[in-house]
């Protein structure tokens, strides 16, 4: 979790840094990943507000989050079985990935959009999927 939480701290996010971090079931880091805009589109010039009527001047449409990040980095083909320590609990978009990815447990650090449905719909993705989650 030190780790995810470390990273967290790479993200340019103004108001929520996510980190997320991979380890295999021998324990050894197999990927880190923090929320940031994709390769190649400056941090700089891309929206990273959320209160704007207008979608497109809004950092959702485009940033891409800790979890995508830390599996699209991943240092091996493949983390089936894997655990993924991350700094939020996961929207309902990281969850597909995560999922499909065939990680078995997702720790997280903090729930504060637990509320929201993007995460209700996480939980009830990974209750069928049998993800642990803690």
């Amino acid at each position: 979790m030190a780790v995810a939480l470390i990273s967290s701290e790479r993200s340019k996010d103004p108001v929520t840094q996510v980190g997320a971090c991979i380890v295999s079931p021998e324990k050894r880091i197999l990927g880190i990943g923090y929320n940031g805009m994709p390769n190649g589109c400056s941090d700089d010039e891309m929206p990273w507000g959320k209160g704007d009527p207008n979608p497109l001047h809004n950092k959702k449409l485009f940033v891409c989050h800790a979890e995508m990040n830390c599996i699209i980095n991943k240092v091996s083909n493949d983390v089936r079985g894997c655990q993924m320590y991350v700094s939020l609990y996961p929207c309902n978009n990281c969850a597909k990935i995560i999922i499909q990815s065939g990680i078995k447990e997702v720790v997280y650090y903090e729930d504060k959009n637990i509320h929201k449905d993007e995460a209700k719909a996480s939980s009830y993705m990974f209750q069928k999927a049998g993800i642990i989650v803690r």
